[in-house]
């Protein structure tokens, strides 16, 4: 899994996450680091706000404990995450965003020194010419389909996929209801899912 952030990683690594996760319980708002690294993003001032309240909508809408833990957001280019989605998922090519939910170590068995460190969620990686010739094709304001972007990678973190039908509609009904909050209106209206 990359690690976008600067810092507060554990040392301690425990096993991935399988299919059969379960999103956490109560929710809290995560401390989320944006970096930007590349400077095409500098054409959207307001990006890293957009992302942070985005993410703070999802955090508090869904069913998840994540008041404790931390994430880290990369606004990329489609460059960087073409490198990113040919390492880790062996396709060649940019997408508009990816997700690398951390392992999940059960902390007193793995590292009982743990001492309470915030549990990681993981990575997202967002390609800013995707993202924006997306926005352009489907006549979307850049802002709302960064929002829905943000909000996607951020549910996969806490163990929403869209692998079936039924998980996809979960997922697409979750995101729906926390863009609506946002004042979005139904990213899925014209077109497929989010892939």
């Amino acid at each position: 899994m990359p690690q976008f952030n600067a810092g507060g990683r554990s040392d301690c690594i425990g096993a991935a996450r399988d299919s059969s996760f379960e999103p956490m319980s109560s929710s809290a708002i995560p401390a989320t680091e944006v970096v930007i690294a590349a400077d095409c993003w500098q054409a959207e001032a307001s990006a890293e706000s957009v992302v942070l309240r985005a993410i703070e909508a999802a955090a508090t809408m869904i069913d998840a404990d994540t008041g404790d833990a931390e994430l880290a957001v990369m606004l990329t280019d489609d460059d960087g995450v073409r490198a990113l989605n040919a390492s880790y998922r062996g396709i060649d090519k940019p997408t508009n965003v990816l997700s690398f939910p951390a392992p999940q170590p059960d902390y007193q068995d793995a590292c009982p020194d743990s001492g309470g460190a915030p549990q990681m969620l993981g990575d997202i990686a967002i390609a800013y010419q995707t993202v924006r010739r997306e926005a352009d094709d489907e006549g979307k304001p850049f802002a709302h389909h960064l929002s829905h972007l943000a909000v996607h990678g951020f549910l996969h973190l806490v163990g929403y996929d869209h692998e079936t039908d039924a998980e996809a509609e979960t997922m697409e009904s979750t995101e729906r209801s926390i863009l609506a909050g946002l004042g979005i209106p139904d990213p899925y209206a014209d077109q497929d899912r989010v892939s």
